[in-house]
């Protein structure tokens, strides 16, 4: 499966029968989970529940809102929810009596309550699920078609990115080696100031050897670099791994911060490393915002 961004909308429209049609449309945003929302006609509750399994079957993240839309001609027969407005009646005429009240009963109010006006074809009758779920998978088919394109614009943009953290730690490992022998240089020499005379000059150059080796950022650049071909493996197998790329940018912003830190305060040679340090989490960071909208 290709890689699909969690970005989409599709809508389509269908028929129930001559007086009745509908408009159904998705509309999806980024999430950390799959997160579904219905605006439904009243008494749609078993409708819900078959549309919200086939979603599930279709996505895997994001925020997802189906909307239905019922569109009645003028010809359709509508008929007097009865026990429901006469309820309504008798509740407004006991309240009226017992708190003493001049009241006027308002019909248009009366039959603006929910179910006061019944359709020929109520929302939840079954006769509109065959024709509703079936437009529902045409309208998953586009929504995914949407995220797919998009997809692909980020999978390019994130393999760009990707080339640049490479190249960048390619040209750090260039300069690390000139890099650690200055700094144990100027590191002898001030260990050698601090002590004096008093200190063997062999165990005065181990000492610095210790200590330039915990300095050195050859493990953070390995790390980077098998994060950055697990990255794109990720990106060649495609399919629902947005959240494991995710874990591995915060991986290489792990090891850019490390390299930064222990180059830090050098002069010279090392600023070269500092500069493309910097190019390397700029480009980790705005290759996070991209994976983000990853399903």
């Amino acid at each position: 499966m290709p890689i699909r961004s969690m970005t989409g909308f599709a809508q389509v429209k269908g028929q129930v029968n001559g007086q009745l049609s509908f408009s159904l449309s998705l509309k999806s945003v980024n999430h950390r989970f799959l997160d579904l929302h219905f605006r439904l006609p009243a008494e749609s509750d078993a409708l819900e529940m078959k549309l919200r399994r086939l979603l599930k079957e279709k996505l895997a993240r994001g925020h997802v809102e189906l909307t239905l839309s019922l569109d009645r001609t003028a010809g359709e027969g509508v008929s007097l929810n009865r026990p429901l407005v006469s309820g309504y009646i008798q509740a407004f005429r006991a309240a009226a009596a017992e708190f003493d009240l001049a009241a006027t009963l308002d019909l248009n109010a009366v039959l603006r309550l929910p179910g006061a006006l019944e359709a020929g074809v109520a929302a939840g009758n079954s006769a509109m699920e065959a024709p509703v779920l079936e437009k529902a998978e045409e309208a998953l088919a586009g929504l995914n078609q949407m995220r797919e394109e998009e997809g692909r614009g980020i999978e390019a943009e994130l393999r760009a990115r990707m080339a640049r953290v490479l190249e960048a730690s390619t040209g750090v490992e260039k300069h690390r080696h000139a890099v650690l022998k200055n700094y144990m240089e100027k590191l002898a020499a001030r260990v050698q100031e601090l002590v004096g005379a008093q200190a063997e000059p062999e165990r005065v150059m181990q000492e610095a050897a210790l200590l330039v080796d915990r300095s050195d950022i050859q493990e953070e650049l390995v790390r980077l670099q098998t994060h950055v071909r697990h990255f794109l493996d990720l990106l060649n197998q495609g399919g629902e791994v947005g959240k494991k790329m995710d874990f591995l940018l915060q991986e290489m912003n792990r090891e850019a911060n490390t390299l930064l830190s222990k180059t830090s305060g050098l002069a010279g040679e090392a600023l070269k490393i500092t500069e493309m340090g910097l190019v390397i989490k700029s480009e980790i960071e705005k290759a996070r915002e991209q994976a983000q909208n990853i399903e």
